[in-house]
């Protein structure tokens, strides 16, 4: 498995199921480079609706031309899909996705974490998110610090590693309880030159006590599983 950073939260995972190479695109938002990452891909996971995680005008043109491609989302997310006059041609394609579900991407195994997006403030109401865990080895948790249930040991969990609605102590403490082997960082597209050094200072030398080592990751780069 080859994991691919297209800037932001979003990634592309290359595999392969059923004796066949799969590409899934996850979180093709506004802050990332959409189109590049949706390029080549087999089907799309997005954790939750808000811009920087879902282009819905880049994702439904991609969509539109890319007949067979699905698209897996929270309820609400799908729901706001639907309203769309282009929706029509693709209903069979948009798939809801709830919390703690187990299910396949084409034949990639797919199980889903969470259910609610982080508490920016109280003033704001909360939205779906469902994470993902791929094939039992990547997770990525959306906008969420939700630890995973089970004792499976995962091998990649993708840390936002900065947001409105978090603050360091509690993404080291996430680091420390998913206890995956590798950890890199997304959800950092506001961060200068200077901010990515140092939360990836801080989480690199923090998360790294807890077992779990932390490793900056670019976009445009890619590592392997």
């Amino acid at each position: 498995m080859r994991l691919t950073k297209h800037g932001h939260s979003c990634i592309t995972v290359h595999t392969e199921a059923n004796g066949a190479p799969r590409t899934l695109a996850i979180d093709p938002g506004t802050l990332s480079d959409a189109t590049a990452a949706l390029a080549g891909a087999d089907a799309v996971l997005v954790t939750h609706g808000h811009p920087d995680h879902v282009d819905d005008d880049v994702l439904f043109a991609f969509l539109l031309g890319n007949p067979g491609v699905p698209a897996y989302a929270p309820a609400d997310v799908v729901a706001r899909w639907n309203e769309r006059e282009e929706a029509a041609s693709l209903a069979d394609r948009l798939h809801v996705v709830g919390a703690d579900e187990e299910f396949e991407v084409l034949g990639v195994p797919v199980r889903s974490v969470g259910g609610q997006h982080a508490l920016i403030h109280p003033l704001l109401r909360t939205i779906d998110n469902v994470g993902y865990i791929l094939d039992g080895a990547v997770y990525h948790p959306g906008d969420a610090l939700i630890v995973p249930a089970g004792d499976a040991t995962l091998e990649v969990l993708l840390v936002p590693a900065w947001a409105p609605w978090s603050k360091t102590s509690e993404v080291v403490d996430f680091i420390a309880a998913v206890r995956a082997r590798r950890a890199y960082g997304i959800h950092d597209a506001p961060l200068t030159a200077a901010g990515h050094k140092i939360v990836e200072t801080q989480l690199a030398g923090l998360g790294g006590r807890t077992g779990s080592a932390y490793e900056p990751w670019a976009s445009g780069e890619s590592i392997d599983v």
